[in-house]
């Protein structure tokens, strides 16, 4: 979609930058000076990190309406404290994109609770404590330019302009700006932009800008210099850097600046309708091919399950939204993983991936949303369970073994999802499965039997004297009591004959074929498909993995610390 409307978009920004005059343009100076983060770990990631962002989304309403906000979201020792600040030549619109850019880079700090950035056109602070009333800190410092300027004119307008912008900020809100020629020559003018942060009383920001011009003044004879305080930022130029005041000036500059406006207005609207037809009609043709994936800020509902919600496209559609939150490259990596895997493949029991952004440490999925959501919602609920006769648990279970077929033998590179379990099968309106979650799924070359590797799937919190599963179900099946197992919430005794009994039978059979300890004996994933379809006769299963047949118990020998020592697993996708 994009590039159907990248022509378009670059014909119009061009002809605007050549009708208008560059006096209508603002600047939002989205340029990094400085930027550096704290030296304290998070206390809580799952805590602390959506307080930075809920805090973010606070700060974020509150610079859209007056350039600065000032929040905090938690309590310590998970609280975020975050400031924010644009400096006042900035209009609204561009200091927006200035916090936007601002937000994006402080986040990079993670795991770590502090970062502060200072951009050109803004400043961003966040930590877990309070510092709204500091004012100098142990960074504080000045950043010279590389350019020197020789004539003393330039020297002196500089100090001149640097002590101007010191007495008259405090007065002013903590903001000045200040222009200054000690000599008719254009060269000599310096131009000086003052700016506290508006949690500072006026001797505070008096005190702060005092120590910022005398930091800032030994850059001179440099051409520029900004001076990075922990409460204020003073720059001086021989460039005229500062954004145009609106509503001031003349009243025949303001008849040209009108008359140029509506002039402009008038050419750019006869050629945006010219070109608007063209967009639309590549969006339509786009639109069809591929739909529009178009996430509005705050689209997060009702939660659904641990960190997935409920969205709105804005054409209507509903989404789930699986949002992240990264503390660790190894974080990062599940997420980017999952994004490989899951866009490079498409199958009816996928789930299917709309879109995603990766901004700092809140990154988004956006998938397909499935109205009956995930399964273990109905097979660990008494009255949701009933809701799935054993037609439908087939149906799933079919369902399942289709899309790990696909992922198995049909990807160009096998797929091997490695957490298959009942929240991640996800369930559409019809009952029809859709694998989810592929957060740890491994990618297979061709020319790769066998990688090293550590055993994964999301842990259990069950308690490790609980019968184990795997055990309970392999001794009934021993004993020929697999029924005393069966689902209650089946409701069996409601039908009158028992071809679902031996159906139920039969799966539970193809499931221990496909846990037996040596891998060569386990079925392949279509070998299983088969064996679910048709009626031959399936062989009889060896015993699970870890298990003693005598006794048909776990081996004790087999704990966490034993199989820490294990190194190397064989991998073959079944």
């Amino acid at each position: 979609m994009k590039r159907a409307i990248l022509v378009p978009s670059i014909t119009i920004t061009t002809l605007v930058i050549l009708i208008l005059p560059d006096a209508l343009f603002a600047d939002p100076r989205t340029q990094t000076v400085n930027f550096s983060c704290g030296t304290q770990l998070e206390h809580n990631t799952s805590i602390f990190s959506p307080n930075f962002v809920a805090n973010m989304d606070k700060i974020m309403d509150l610079v859209r309406t007056s350039g600065f906000g000032a929040s905090i979201t938690g309590s310590r020792p998970d609280a975020h404290y975050g400031l924010a600040q644009c400096y006042g030549d900035l209009s609204i619109a561009d200091c927006v994109l200035c916090f936007f850019q601002a937000r994006n880079i402080v986040s990079k700090c993670f795991p770590m609770t502090g970062g502060m950035i200072y951009l050109d056109g803004c400043f961003l602070r966040g930590d877990n404590y309070s510092f709204f009333q500091e004012y100098t800190g142990p960074n504080d410092h000045a950043v010279c330019g590389n350019i020197t300027r020789n004539d003393s004119a330039f020297r002196e307008s500089s100090r001149q302009a640097l002590a101007q912008a010191v007495l008259i900020a405090p007065n002013k809100n903590g903001y000045a700006r200040v222009r200054v020629s000690v000599s008719r020559a254009a060269n000599s003018r310096a131009y000086v932009l003052a700016n506290c942060w508006r949690t500072l009383n006026a001797s505070s920001c008096q005190a702060c800008l005092e120590n910022a011009s005398k930091s800032v003044s030994g850059c001179l004879p440099s051409s520029e210099g900004r001076a990075l305080k922990t409460g204020c930022f003073m720059r001086y130029s021989d460039v005229d850097f500062l954004n145009p005041i609106t509503g001031n000036g003349s009243p025949r500059g303001r008849v040209i600046a009108i008359g140029v406006s509506v002039a402009s207005a008038t050419t750019i609207l006869i050629i945006g309708v010219v070109i608007g037809i063209y967009i639309w009609k590549q969006r339509t043709i786009e639109k069809k091919r591929k739909g529009t994936i178009m996430v509005c800020p705050r689209v997060f509902g009702k939660n659904v399950r641990g960190f997935f919600s409920i969205g709105v496209l804005r054409d209507g559609r509903e989404i789930a939204v699986k949002r992240l939150f990264f503390n660790n490259k190894h974080r990062a990596s599940d997420f980017y993983n999952e994004v490989n895997i899951i866009s490079s493949v498409e199958h009816n029991n996928l789930v299917r991936l709309l879109g995603c952004s990766c901004l700092g440490p809140e990154s988004l999925l956006v998938y397909e949303f499935l109205p009956n959501m995930s399964l273990d919602r109905f097979i660990f609920d008494s009255n949701k369970g009933k809701t799935l006769n054993w037609e439908k648990r087939f149906k799933i279970i079919i369902g399942t073994t289709r899309g790990l077929v696909y992922l198995h033998e049909n990807t160009k590179t096998k797929i091997i999802h490695r957490d298959i379990k009942a929240s991640n099968i996800l369930l559409d309106l019809r009952f029809r499965a859709k694998i989810a979650d592929f957060g740890l799924a491994r990618s297979f070359q061709e020319d790769k039997s066998h990688i090293s590797t550590v055993i994964a799937g999301t842990l259990s919190k069950t308690s490790e004297y609980t019968d184990n599963l795997l055990a309970t179900v392999w001794e009934h099946f021993q004993q020929r009591t697999i029924e005393e197992l069966f689902d209650p919430n089946l409701m069996l005794h409601n039908y009158h004959n028992n071809t679902i009994k031996t159906d139920i039978l039969r799966v539970v059979h193809v499931g221990l074929l496909c846990t037996q300890e040596i891998p060569s004996l386990r079925p392949s994933m279509s070998t299983v498909l088969q064996m679910l379809l048709k009626k031959e006769e399936l062989p009889e299963p060896t015993s699970p993995p870890f298990m003693d047949e005598n006794t048909m118990e776990l081996i004790d020998g087999c704990t966490a610390a034993s199989i820490a020592n294990i190194s190397e697993s064989i991998f073959y996708p079944r």
